[in-house]
């Protein structure tokens, strides 16, 4: 997504509409609808996440034919097997999808909690409540669950929502939008709380970077050109969010067959997902016994290995092991693919994360408590598993009904971004006539 910051000046689209005025004008019709949600009761947000939910499901046929148009595309356009994957919309994906939002209704609401209070020695009366952003702004690409997820999100924490979510989706992302919003007007909310502005392209993406005062943040989530486009150019406030240069390291005293289980299920489960495996770290005292079999295992499920000579040493006979490099070890493959080194001990699997990883998850298998305390305390990553799969770092799996990102960044939110990461906060004083002496 190479677009400057001065390219939104003056632009108009083939329409003869000036870009900048359109999504400025998405953003304001956001600003006014998001007032709809600042006295709704949890009950009407509920009710509504649950007719969103209704309407998809019911919508199903629309959206599968909608999101055939968009493989279509994508294999016309050589997209990666784990792009095209994550791109696809099912049946039962449109189901899980809609059963996320109904999760979402029996969460509790973050809108209104105390997240402190006190009374001062004079009498002041302090809270700090929870209250909702505004209108948050969705930059992604090929990913029409997120459509759903930010829409969810976005209701149940008090906020509206307008969504830039790339040309590779934008059939199915039309046909959603159009779902969603029918669906929040026939529960008495204003259409507008959710809204897209897929039709102007990049330069509507450029416009929604720009339009601070009427965007309240800004979520970029991707690839990483276009986080780091988004973070570069955009005067609104961003959350980050980061690629999942992900690693599983196998200490001396992993059990092996748990530690071949968490492996294939954090690579292979479902390989175009951020929270998937893309290193794999083998300390040398368990590598005889347990390298063999995982590359066997890597091999039989498709799984391209890159790895080092001790790697290449022990595969088994008929399995290719490439040779691995430094940009192996910095790759996010979102692909049937993964890079393998064997580490000395416990400080050489640390030293290689410290070195290679983008933040996002790592996990270590281990029977040794004082090898995991270490692993957790020395890395700084947004998720660390001990002894599960990297696949947990997914705000539904984690508790937090959907999540509209994982943020890699320290402030505000990090790790899988679910509602209260949707709120800031005010402060309210009663007082009783207080003045400052």
């Amino acid at each position: 997504m190479a677009i400057t910051a001065d390219s939104s000046v003056g632009l108009v689209d083939a329409r003869g509409a000036d870009v900048v005025d359109a999504v400025e004008d998405v953003a304001r019709r956001a600003k006014i609808a998001s007032r709809a949600l600042a006295t709704a009761s949890r009950s009407t947000k509920d009710a509504a996440l649950g007719a969103l939910a209704d309407a998809l499901v019911a919508a199903t046929d629309e959206i599968v034919a909608a999101n055939a148009l968009d493989l279509d595309r994508g294999r016309t356009n050589g997209m990666a097997p784990g792009l095209l994957d994550r791109l696809a919309l099912t049946p039962e994906r449109i189901v899980a999808i809609a059963d996320a939002l109904r999760e979402l209704a029996g969460l509790p609401d973050p809108v209104g909690e105390v997240v402190r209070g006190s009374t001062l020695p004079n009498g002041l009366r302090l809270r700090q409540l929870r209250v909702p952003m505004g209108v948050v702004g969705m930059i992604y690409e090929a990913r029409p669950n997120v459509t759903v997820d930010a829409a969810g999100l976005a209701l149940k924490s008090g906020n509206a929502v307008v969504l830039r979510g790339g040309s590779a989706a934008a059939s199915s992302n039309e046909v959603v939008v159009a779902v969603l919003a029918r669906a929040l007007e026939t529960q008495g909310l204003p259409g507008d709380l959710v809204q897209s502005i897929d039709a102007w392209g990049r330069p509507g993406a450029v416009a929604l970077m720009h339009a601070r005062g009427l965007v309240d943040v800004l979520v970029p989530r991707g690839g990483a050109d276009l986080i780091r486009t988004v973070v570069r150019e955009s005067t609104v406030p961003v959350i980050e969010t980061g690629v999942g240069n992900v690693h599983v390291y196998v200490d001396a005293s992993a059990d092996p067959a748990m530690a071949l289980e968490i492996l294939l299920n954090s690579k292979t489960q479902r390989v175009g997902v951020c929270n998937a495996a893309e290193t794999l770290l083998v300390h040398t005292d368990a590598a005889a016994d347990f390298l063999p079999t995982a590359l066997a295992a890597l091999g039989e499920a498709g799984v391209v290995v890159h790895g080092d000579e001790a790697t290449a040493a022990l595969a088994p006979d008929g399995l290719e092991v490439l040779a691995a490099t430094d940009e192996d070890w910095a790759t996010e493959y979102l692909a049937a693919e993964i890079a393998v080194r064997v580490v000395a001990d416990l400080d050489a699997a640390i030293e290689h994360v410290r070195e290679w990883t983008s933040g996002h998850t790592e996990a270590i298998v281990t029977r040794d408590l004082q090898a995991s305390q270490r692993f957790v305390a020395e890395l700084d990553s947004a998720a660390i598993m001990v002894n599960a799969s990297t696949r947990f770092t997914d705000g539904g799996q984690l508790g937090l009904g959907a999540e509209i990102g994982i943020s890699t960044q320290k402030l505000h939110a990090r790790g899988p971004m679910g509602l209260a990461e949707l709120t800031t906060t005010k402060w309210v004083v009663h007082g009783d006539g207080h003045v400052r002496p």
